[in-house]
């Protein structure tokens, strides 16, 4: 206030008269974004504050009632958190950071999301818009970054949009094929105040989120199968996205149809099911890679014949007529020549399909796969699950508290050694049980994902397989476990080496083992200094109850196996090489 040729300090009770009077009128950009998250569902956040994001964390400051936030020790663990969240809830997870290092420390999990087709809205802080393009401090084009691995990425620079962006963004991270949306906020469009006016979006001009149902597709598909003597599916995450576990097992059961999963398809169906033949693909089961080479119709159901899957694309199934079920069709053809392309969403098309088919029964079919299990058994399973001597394996510690949960867990895995152990050994009853990253193979990405599983399904049992090597990269992450109080189960498989990259060393590169040893830590120390329970073993005859007292300790949990320096998983197909070409041991 001027009085005279001096100013004046205005009265502090007038400052807070006049911010409430324009609060009653307008709010502003930061709290129409928390608004609207509201709106949409949203219940928790994973993210870590700074300069550009103070004013998104100033109103979230009177939203701790309604929306959880899960403060991370790494940029990179919030979006493995918002993954985990996402693949177990069903929901979209959702990730706030700040510019510059803090947005592009989230490049690695959006990629992740990307491929795996996983539903997460990253949103970060930017510079103010009058700043950009002056290398202004923190200042980073994510919008240029992000385009190449997101469903769609939008720069706010008005409060205005904030609303609109943010619904948007929800809509297209999770219709169709779900995946990653980044949203950059200026700090303008943050500060600024605005009228707050929300619309949910549900419709998106030129995007087309799901096919429409083509009858004539339908029926080709149907008279295939039901002309088929020896049919084979192939069951991808796209079930599990889709909401269509129930119309994929009565499309099974009535056509008697055995299967086989992709590794983030495993869990759409019970791993006891009597037509669940396994795991496909580079470390997958003998059967269903055998038989997809012997089938005479292939049936693929939410997956895009990713390489690791197929092997040798000139001489996968070469003797089948191939369907495929898939809402992204861009993917049917793209990989492997299709007879039959069905695009759409599999919780319709399947049960389209399903109406057509003739109840059949493939005895002899099925029984067939009975002489690889066998084998399997024999050469693998009883070697690596069973056994007798020698110093702790993979297998066993991941069957072995597969077993002990009652086979009713979450599984989340890192990458390496350690991930296609937990896939081959875990057993699953329930739907969303599975979380590892598929795609991008990210080393790292257990631990933080494993956080979002356990807060996305509180009430399930979530059991984080890790390597030394992974653990290593996102082990800071303990200390979100021990702020939020999580009662995680986490088992470290440590052989004291990069164990995948070790065994391709030994197959395939004359037994060069260029750097792949480690020298460990005392990991046990590590995890009690974040006051999180552990214990170690060597002895299996100490596993049952390490494992027991684990699952019953009321809090998180660190067990530290030390199994086999120089263990393999088999069988294995050579990258590629035809599935024909697996090396079982």
């Amino acid at each position: 206030m001027k009085v005279g040729n001096y100013f004046l300090p205005l009265p502090r009770n007038f400052l807070i008269y006049a911010r409430n009077f324009m609060k009653e009128n307008k709010i502003s950009g930061s709290e129409a974004l928390l608004k609207t998250l509201v709106a949409e569902g949203v219940d928790t956040i994973f993210g870590y504050p700074g300069g550009q994001a103070i004013p998104i964390y100033d109103s979230l400051y009177d939203y701790k009632d309604k929306v959880r936030h899960v403060l991370v020790r790494h940029e990179q663990g919030a979006t493995h958190a918002a993954q985990g969240y996402a693949r177990v809830s069903g929901k979209v997870g959702v990730v706030i950071v700040t510019s510059g290092p803090g947005a592009t420390n989230t490049i690695t999990g959006i990629a992740d999301a990307m491929i795996d087709s996983t539903p997460i809205v990253v949103i970060t802080g930017q510079v103010a818009s009058s700043m950009l393009g002056t290398d202004a401090f923190q200042e980073v084009d994510m919008i240029g970054i992000a385009l190449p691995i997101t469903k769609w990425a939008y720069q706010v620079r008005k409060a205005e949009e904030i609303a609109w962006a943010i619904s948007r963004a929800f809509y297209i991270a999770s219709s169709g094929r779900p995946g990653p949306v980044l949203i950059d906020l200026a700090k303008d469009a943050q500060v600024g105040l605005v009228d707050y006016v929300y619309e949910p979006v549900r419709h998106v001009r030129s995007y087309d989120p799901a096919p429409e149902i083509n009858p004539e597709q339908i029926a080709a598909a149907a008279a295939l199968i039901n002309g088929a003597q020896r049919p084979f599916a192939l069951v991808g995450q796209g079930v599990i996205l889709g909401n269509a576990e129930k119309e994929l097992q009565a499309f099974l059961e009535k056509a008697d149809i055995p299967f086989g999963s992709t590794m983030l398809g495993l869990s759409a169906l019970p791993s006891d099911h009597r037509l669940n033949k396994g795991l496909l693909g580079m470390h997958g089961n003998i059967g269903p890679n055998r038989k997809t080479n012997e089938c005479d119709v292939l049936i693929a159901v939410g997956m895009r014949f990713d390489d690791r899957v197929t092997g040798d694309l000139n001489a996968y199934a070469p003797q089948a007529k191939i369907i495929h079920f898939d809402i992204d069709v861009s993917e049917i053809g793209k990989n492997v020549p299709v007879d039959v392309p069905v695009p759409g969403n599999a919780k319709k098309t399947l049960a389209a399909v399903t109406q057509q088919l003739q109840p059949t029964r493939h005895d002899g079919w099925i029984a067939s796969f009975d002489a690889d299990e066998q084998e399997e058994t024999a050469k693998v399973i009883s070697r690596e699950v069973y056994p007798s001597e020698g110093p702790l394996r993979m297998g066993e510690v991941v069957r072995k508290v597969s077993e002990a949960t009652g086979n009713d867990a979450v599984l989340v895995t890192d990458v390496g050694q350690n991930q296609m152990m937990g896939v081959r050994y875990f057993r699953f009853k329930h739907t969303r049980s599975c979380v590892t990253s598929g795609g991008l193979g990210t080393m790292g990405y257990a631990l933080p994902a494993a956080i979002g599983a356990k807060i996305g399904a509180p009430e399930r049992t979530v059991c984080a397989f890790v390597g030394d090597g992974g653990f290593q990269m996102t082990l800071q992450e303990l200390g979100t476990i021990m702020q939020e109080k999580l009662n995680l189960k986490i088992i470290l498989l440590n052989n004291d080496f990069l164990g995948m990259v070790r065994q391709w060393q030994e197959l395939f590169w004359d037994e060069r083992y260029s750097f792949t040893k480690m020298q460990n830590p005392d990991f046990t120390a590590i995890a009690k200094a974040y006051g999180i329970a552990a214990n170690d073993i060597r002895r299996r005859e100490d596993l049952d109850g390490a494992i027991r007292e684990m699952l019953d300790h009321d809090g998180a949990y660190l067990l530290v196996a030390h199994v086999e320096h120089e263990g393999m998983v088999y069988p294995m197909v050579p990258a590629g090489k035809s599935l024909n070409d697996m090396i079982i041991e």
